[in-house]
């Protein structure tokens, strides 16, 4: 099975049109104001239009109020919703709504691979878990997390037989890491940012094509 792509943090139309046209699987809009690569719902929705038919459009919110998240789903029509904050289980399920939850690997609590586990079992219900790195700015800012969290959750895993929803990686992933990231870990996909970007929130074509052309040949 091809490893799947999202990319995140697009604020621009050309640059989602590239996106599409090197294969990219799913377009991160992000809706935490701190974040350099903000959209308001007026630009997501111009944004929004731009995606075509079998690429899904995921919005990414951090820690928001139930309001902000339901206008998003009523004005923007996003096929995901992304959690990327501290948002337990019964939050993430009350919006009726598909969902990715992330973890941000090596926060307090989450330092092992049996607490990261425990936690990503809370998260049945959604249509994903998004492992991140732990940082302040809550994603889009290069950093990798320690691997060998994850190697230790997935053997644990498998000892146990447990069953989660599938696996997404991101935290610093560029055309460097990421043919070692999946032959590690066999991820269902991978979540990428500032990896194929001029700046925050500027795409680069040529860094989507080449990202995309080593993850569809890495086995």
């Amino acid at each position: 099975m091809r490893t799947r792509v999202k990319v995140c943090g697009f604020t621009r139309e050309q640059d989602i049109e590239a996106a599409v046209a090197v294969g990219v699987d799913a377009i991160g809009l992000v809706f935490y104001p701190h974040s350099a690569r903000c959209v308001s719902i007026e630009q997501a929705q111009t944004l929004r239009a731009q995606i075509p038919a079998f690429v899904s459009t995921v919005c990414l919110f951090v820690n928001a109020a139930p309001a902000e998240v339901q206008a998003v789903i009523e004005h923007v029509r996003p096929d995901l919703l992304q959690f990327h904050g501290d948002e337990p289980a019964q939050y993430c399920d009350s919006f009726k709504h598909p969902y990715l939850k992330a973890l941000r690997v090596g926060a307090p609590g989450l330092e092992t691979g049996s607490n990261l586990l425990a936690q990503a079992q809370q998260y049945q219900s959604s249509q994903g878990l998004l492992l991140d790195a732990y940082t302040p700015a809550y994603g889009g800012s290069g950093t990798a997390f320690d691997p060998l969290i994850l190697d230790q959750m997935q053997a644990i895993q498998a000892q146990q037989a447990r069953r989660l929803p599938v696996c997404i990686v991101a935290g610093g992933m560029r055309v460097e890491n990421v043919t070692e990231r999946i032959q590690r870990w066999r991820p269902y996909a991978i979540d990428v940012s500032s990896g194929v970007e001029d700046a925050p929130g500027i795409k680069n074509a040529n860094k989507m094509q080449e990202f995309m052309r080593v993850v569809t040949q890495a086995r």
